[in-house]
């Protein structure tokens, strides 16, 4: 949405004075904490309610029910309190981290109304592994600069070996792609091209593919490739049809994970409230006025390194000029 871009965003956070940061793929991060974010929203709510408009916060006040009737919806909460208006933005967001108060609370208010809902699942979330690939599980804390892949989706970021599986950025991005039954290659060298491995062969003769690994991975996880691959001796008495499997494995080695960590561990929600049946324009159902739905309770999600978080205050913002 190009009414509230990347842009527009950085602008309100220089504007209150919030120091930040560029990290890998341009991801930005508060040099201090990000509660400043917090501060900064509550702040937009304060000025707001100061040039005449009515902001009011309510925390700790579970609600009871939501309805609609004679044109206006009626929000019960907290102790008899009961707030009415003729438009109501669902911005409740999905239920992953449910430890930090997320619920499916946005989609039990989607089937109340009549919404079609897309069957949500974590996204953003590490991956266990089974059977034969439990034994990477003695490499935990071990990481790595990889291309995973899956279908045609690919990313090249850092792996994290963990004692459930596999995680790290690239495995994060990967997961919002991913579908149980299938597997995903990982290419452990994605810097070095075909033939690397006879070219060691010629410079270093007397060298060994454990070796070899150990020059651009950690030892740990160079030790368990090298067993893995089963190439024993000196790199001089393989021949080079040998080391040209052993790259092609490197490049191409597949697991079969067996489920997610789950929305405990879902940075984001996949799935959600269909798009098809709100405004790309405003975000409003289409077929219920004044009902407007947005942010991670949508059925969009983004890449990891703020896209999810420029999704909600874009939606946010198209949501708010329409009510």
């Amino acid at each position: 949405m190009d009414r509230f871009t990347p842009a527009d965003f950085i602008a309100m956070v220089q504007a209150h004075g919030i120091a930040y940061h560029e990290k890998t793929l341009g991801q930005l991060f508060c040099d201090g904490s990000a509660r400043q974010i917090v501060a900064m929203l509550l702040s937009e709510c304060d000025r707001a309610a100061a040039q005449g408009g009515h902001v009011a916060i309510a925390l700790s006040s579970p609600i009871s029910s939501v309805s609609h009737s004679d044109g206006r919806y009626h929000v019960r909460y907290g102790h008899d309190k009961q707030a009415n208006a003729p438009s109501l933005v669902i911005a409740t967001g999905g239920p992953s981290i449910p430890k930090m108060g997320a619920s499916g609370f946005a989609y039990d208010l989607a089937r109340q109304f009549g919404l079609k809902i897309v069957e949500p699942r974590p996204a953003l979330v590490p991956l266990t592994l089974g059977g034969a690939d439990v034994m990477l599980r003695q490499l935990s804390g071990v990481s790595a600069d990889v291309e995973v892949r899956c279908g045609k989706t690919r990313f090249r970021e850092a792996a994290l070996l963990t004692h459930k599986g596999l995680s790290g950025p690239a495995i994060l991005q990967i997961s919002s792609y991913w579908r149980h039954g299938q597997e995903i290659a990982i290419d452990f060298l994605p810097d070095e091209a075909p033939g690397w491995l006879g070219a060691m062969k010629r410079e270093k003769p007397r060298g060994n593919i454990k070796g070899a690994l150990s020059l651009h991975l950690s030892a740990r996880l160079a030790e368990m490739l090298a067993e893995q691959i089963r190439l024993l001796g000196n790199l001089a008495d393989l021949p080079d049809r040998k080391l040209n499997e052993a790259e092609a494995s490197l490049a191409d080695w597949r697991f079969l994970p067996n489920g997610t960590e789950g929305f405990g561990k879902a940075e984001v929600t996949a799935g959600g409230i269909a798009t098809d049946g709100l405004s790309q324009k405003t975000m409003e159902a289409r077929e219920i006025p004044g009902l407007f739905v947005i942010g991670e309770a949508v059925d969009v999600t983004g890449w990891l390194g703020g896209y999810n978080f420029q999704w909600a205050w874009a939606s946010g913002v198209a949501a708010g000029q329409a009510v």
